[in-house]
């Protein structure tokens, strides 16, 4: 993952978020798209406005303002309300349990504008693929986001080889990442290039895992409805960086 990310502009934004996507209202007739307003409560009609691009577009802002520390000014309480009967998120990000890496936070949204799924090692099972099938062909979510992090304390273990109750099960999964990699010197946490190379083929092979295991989420996405893809999360400079 070669390209830091950079906040976009006011202007580009808009002219990231300018393309409209399709959506039926409940009575099964065309959404009139709304423009999107960051802080703004998430509604089907603003959701119908935003595309694949343009919610990474979306992302990238948020982490741009939060690496900032200039998060947008919500009143929260009042976006409860707005969306007690529905949500209508315009992403899914799959992202690890480290408690530095919601991705809320790292990437400045709020109460019902994006799904979060979380397990460590921001890994994938029938259950997390039946969640995003969900929320990409049901909720109307236009990306998916496989979000790996530094400093991961699941692929340190897999890394190590640690064999502890459930735990042990778990970081098996990381076992053909750590296979992949041919990075020099010592094949354990000791090695941190070695660990950060782990990580993000880790993210790589989950993306391959989805597009193999879900052929509703491989259709939406070969259909442009979706994107599928992989970031990692620097717990240091808090940046997202993007494949």
């Amino acid at each position: 993952m070669k390209y830091l990310l950079k906040p976009l502009s006011a202007a580009l934004l808009a002219v990231a978020l300018c393309g409209a996507a399709t959506a039926s209202d409940d009575h099964g007739g065309p959404v009139v798209a709304k423009p999107y307003k960051p802080g703004v409560a998430m509604t089907k009609a603003v959701q119908a406005g935003i595309t694949p691009d343009s919610a990474i577009a979306i992302l990238k802002a948020g982490n741009g303002r939060f690496v900032a520390g200039k998060p947008l000014a919500r009143n929260v309480r009042q976006l409860v309300t707005q969306t007690a009967l529905g949500q209508f998120p315009f992403a899914s990000i799959l992202g690890c349990i480290d408690s530095r890496a919601a991705p809320e936070l790292v990437f400045d949204q709020s109460v019902g504008d994006v799904f979060a799924a979380r397990v460590a090692g921001n890994t994938v099972n029938a259950d997390i693929l039946g969640s995003l099938e969900y929320a990409s062909k049901v909720a109307g979510s236009r990306l998916i986001v496989v979000l790996g992090h530094t400093n991961c304390g699941a692929i340190k273990g897999a890394c190590d080889g640690v064999k502890m109750g459930n735990l042990t099960t778990l970081l098996e999964k990381f076992s053909p990442a750590v296979a992949a990699v041919s990075t020099t010197g010592e094949r354990n946490s000791k090695n941190h290039q070695f660990v950060d190379d782990v990580t993000e083929m880790n993210v790589q092979l989950v993306i391959k895992n989805i597009r193999e295991n879900s052929p509703i989420l491989k259709e939406l996405e070969d259909s442009g409805k979706i994107r599928i893809v992989g970031a990692l999360y620097d717990t240091a400079s808090g940046k997202v960086s993007w494949h």
